[in-house]
């Protein structure tokens, strides 16, 4: 019986693996979900919906700095990219924020099986933080 409870215990405080990044988050703005999934030794995230895109789903990237891209639609739009595996959370990548039309430098956070620590910044230490939940 005690073994079995050291081996729960400890179970339950091995760190997440770095796949547990995958799959359908709900954002913390917006009613934003986005999809994330591997994308060769990286991860990477596509919005899937959003409050805006519930209403009119025809959505485009008007305010994007690069005007050449302005015309994409939102839905599905690639928003994380470029992502290093470093333990159990990716660094290092690339979050696009269609609300400003302007691309951040990120880390992705697993925070056990349904939370995911999401950070954005202009450059470090001036990043914003937001904490998604799993879709199921």
């Amino acid at each position: 019986m005690l073994l079995t409870l050291i081996g729960l215990t400890l179970a339950a405080a091995s760190p997440q693996s770095a796949d547990a990044a995958v799959g359908r988050w709900k954002t913390e703005t917006r009613g934003g979900i986005v999809e994330i999934q591997r994308c060769g030794a990286s991860i990477c995230g596509r919005l899937v919906t959003s409050d805006m895109l519930r209403t009119n789903p025809n959505l485009k990237d008007t305010k994007n700095s690069n005007a050449a891209l302005r015309n994409r639609p939102l839905r599905g739009m690639q928003i994380l990219s470029g992502f290093t595996q470093s333990g159990n959370y990716w660094t290092g990548g690339k979050i696009y924020n269609a609300e400003d039309g302007k691309t951040y430098g990120s880390d992705v956070t697993p925070l056990g099986a349904d939370r995911l620590k999401v950070r954005g910044c202009v450059f470090k230490p001036f990043c914003k933080t937001q904490t998604w939940t799993r879709v199921r």
